[in-house]
């Protein structure tokens, strides 16, 4: 694949909505809690809606869209992992695998850049 646009703005324009969600919605609060980390959805609205402007940054400057790929793609492993330890199946947990290997790809994609 030689221009990621399309999966770019897809992955850009969902982590601007997760991360205002985790910030403001009731949901993810519970959902943080659920996952005894409650102390760290803040951060994690915060990381996410900074990772999606890098996304959209990195349009221009391919850099800030490999660093924040490659921190999404980190952030979704992580989140992949909570939940299959709290005893999420698979099927609960496939949208952080599905966003994992986006940004794994993505990453992988802009690397080609340097």
């Amino acid at each position: 694949m030689q221009d990621p646009l399309l999966l770019q703005l897809f992955d850009a324009f969902s982590f601007f909505y997760f991360g205002i969600a985790a910030l403001v919605q009731p949901f993810f609060k519970k959902e943080f809690q659920r996952y005894g980390l409650a102390g760290y959805r803040t951060l994690t609205g915060w990381l996410q809606i900074i990772a999606a402007l890098g996304m959209l940054l990195g349009l221009w400057f391919p850099l800030f869209a490999f660093v924040s790929a490659a921190g999404l793609a980190l952030l979704m492993f992580l989140g992949f992992c909570v939940r299959l330890k709290i005893g999420d199946g698979f099927f609960k947990s496939f949208p952080s695998f599905f966003y994992c290997v986006l940004n794994a790809f993505l990453a992988w994609q802009f690397f080609d850049f340097f």
